[in-house]
C-alpha cells in the first residue's frame, strides 16, 4: 500500500505541474453554472432550519465547544464537476471562549491587517473607500497549489447584516481576481481577470456568527469556483484537492479565532468601552 501511495504521487508531482500550466479561461458557460450554484445555494440557506451548521448536531457542538475546528463538505466530498471547471463548496466552525459579536465583527473589518492576521497566505491587504453600506477591499494573497505556487490579487465586496445583539452574518464576494505572473520578480504583472491558468475565478465566503454560551460560535461556508481537473488524473487528484480545502479553511478558522482571542483579551486588559459598529448603529434605528 505505501509504495501504491508513494507510486500515486510521484504521478501527480510529475503529471499535475504541466497540466496546470496551460492556460484555462474562464467561459461564459462555466460561470451561469457558477451564478446557478450560488443561487440555489442562498436559496438552500434561506430555507435552513438552522442558524448555524454546529448545531444540527449534538456531537459537533461537544467538539468544537471543546476547542475542536470542524470542516465538512456541503457537497458530496466537497467538489462538484461544472463545463470546464469546478466548483469547491465546504463549511467549517469553530467556538472563541468569552469573545462577543463585536469581538468577531472588528475582526472581520479589520481589512487593512489581514495581511497579519493571515499570513503567510496574505500578503498584502487594504480596506478600499466604498459608498453605501456595503464595504470593499483587496488582498493579494499567496499559496503553493498542487506543487505550483499560486499568487492571486482579489478586490471583495462584503455584505455585512445585523440580525439582533447576538446573531448577524457576512456575505463576501470576490468581485475582481487576477493572476499575478512571475510573483515576486521584477517582471511580474497582474494578468486579465478570468485569464491565466484559472488557479481560482471567483470565491464567495458566507460567515454566520452567534453570541451564546459564554462566549462566539464563528462558521464559514467557502465556495470557490476553479479549473477543472484533467479527466486522466482526476481519481488521483481530487482527494488531494479536498485536503488543501480541508487544510485551508482550518487555518483560516484557527487564524480568526486567534485574532477574536487576542482582541477580546486586550480589550478587557485595557479597560476599553469601544463604541458601536455603524452596522450595529442603524440596526438600532431600525
Amino acid at each position: 500500500m505505501l509504495k501504491w501511495k508513494s507510486f500515486a504521487l510521484a504521478l501527480i508531482v510529475a503529471i499535475l505541474p504541466a497540466a496546470l500550466a496551460r492556460s484555462a479561461e474562464l467561459k461564459p458557460a462555466t460561470l451561469q453554472e457558477w451564478n446557478e450554484y450560488v443561487h440555489k445555494s442562498t436559496i438552500s440557506a434561506d430555507k435552513s432550519k438552522t442558524f448555524l451548521w454546529i448545531d444540527e448536531s449534538a456531537d459537533r457542538q461537544a467538539r468544537v465547544q471543546h476547542g475542536e475546528v470542524l470542516v465538512a463538505p456541503v457537497i458530496g466530498r466537497g467538489t462538484q464537476s461544472v463545463q470546464d471547471g469546478l466548483i469547491h463548496d465546504w463549511i467549517g466552525g469553530v467556538f472563541i471562549p468569552g469573545a462577543s459579536v463585536q469581538d468577531v465583527r472588528a475582526v472581520l473589518n479589520a481589512y487593512d491587517h489581514y495581511k497579519d492576521i493571515y499570513k503567510p497566505v496574505v500578503t498584502d491587504s487594504k480596506a478600499i473607500p466604498c459608498d453605501g453600506v456595503d464595504q470593499s477591499f483587496s488582498m493579494v494573497w499567496k499559496r503553493h497549489v498542487m506543487f505550483v505556487t499560486a499568487a492571486m490579487q482579489a478586490r471583495y465586496l462584503a455584505h455585512e447584516a445585523t440580525i439582533d445583539q447576538r446573531h448577524g452574518y457576512s456575505i463576501v464576494d470576490a468581485i475582481e481576481i487576477q493572476q499575478i505572473e512571475n510573483y515576486g520578480h521584477r517582471n511580474e504583472r497582474a494578468l486579465p481577470p478570468d485569464t491565466g491558468n484559472g488557479f481560482i475565478w471567483r470565491i464567495r465566503s458566507i460567515v454566520n456568527y452567534e453570541e451564546r454560551d459564554g462566549g462566539l460560535y464563528l462558521q464559514i461556508e467557502a465556495i470557490a469556483l476553479t479549473r477543472g481537473i484533467p479527466s486522466s488524473i482526476e481519481w488521483m487528484v481530487r482527494p488531494v484537492v479536498g485536503r488543501l480545502s480541508i487544510d485551508s479553511l482550518t487555518a483560516t478558522l484557527g487564524q480568526t479565532r486567534d485574532a477574536v482571542i487576542k482582541r477580546s483579551a486586550s480589550k478587557h486588559t485595557d479597560g476599553v468601552n469601544e463604541p458601536p459598529t455603524p452596522m450595529a448603529l442603524m440596526s438600532a434605528r431600525r
